[in-house]
């Protein structure tokens, strides 16, 4: 870790940030990401995006752009 990173944390330390805040901030330093397992999906699951995807490329369901999502979201 560098001096000025040295210097930062003593700053976040310092101000009444909590633990969790500070973990996560020290990992983001240092880029030490624990491993994790892989994502997997149950059978449901993947049963469930197998339709909905054979849905949508049948024509039946459609796909919204992000913009188009945020009007439905915002009701405009």
């Amino acid at each position: 870790m560098t001096v000025e990173m040295n210097r930062e944390m003593a700053n976040v330390q310092a101000s009444a940030i909590d633990d969790m805040h500070l973990n996560t901030l020290y990992t983001l330093l240092e880029g030490d990401v624990p491993d994790r397992s892989p994502f997997t999906l149950t059978k449901e699951q993947l049963a469930l995006l197998d339709n909905e995807h054979a849905l949508h490329l049948a024509g039946k369901t459609r796909s919204y752009s992000l913009e188009e999502a945020m009007d439905i979201i915002r009701g405009n």
